[in-house]
């Protein structure tokens, strides 16, 4: 039986946690054009691309141009995090389960962004998602700053 593997990270962000979480859920469109030489594209393919059961296709880059395919699993205006379930791309042919959370925080003065992946590896030999993982956070960091 494979088992769930879970990683953290946390960093800070110049923008309040609104107005990242307001990107991250209903303006992806723009997340391109702040940071094209790590993100080509957000295609909807299904739904609205905003709300649970979307499902969308992102291009971009981690060493070579890749592709994500994922699914909003879960939206919590209240938090301001938003699961997103990898159900299909590169992503897929190392794992068997994949799902990605980022949450944004306000402690004091200083704002967060926190992402968390859950993992199941199709096998021992699949390294953890550590560059992925950097991935995300290094993207929220960008479209942080505009």
């Amino acid at each position: 039986m494979a088992q769930t593997r879970k990683l953290e990270k946390q960093a800070q962000i110049k923008s309040s946690p609104e107005k990242l979480f307001d990107v991250y859920k209903n303006k992806t469109d723009l997340m391109p054009k702040i940071s094209p030489d790590k993100l080509r594209s957000i295609e909807v393919i299904e739904g609205d691309g905003k709300s649970v059961g979307s499902v969308r296709l992102w291009t971009y880059f981690l060493g070579d141009s890749v592709v994500a395919k994922d699914k909003i699993d879960a939206i919590d205006e209240g938090n301001k995090s938003i699961t997103f379930d990898i159900i299909g791309g590169e992503v897929t042919r190392y794992f068997a389960r994949y799902k990605a959370t980022i949450q944004l925080v306000s402690t004091g003065q200083n704002n967060f962004v926190k992402w968390s992946v859950e993992y199941e590896k199709m096998n021992e030999q699949v390294p953890d998602p550590h560059p992925q993982l950097d991935f995300l956070i290094t993207m929220a960091k960008e479209v942080s700053w505009h």
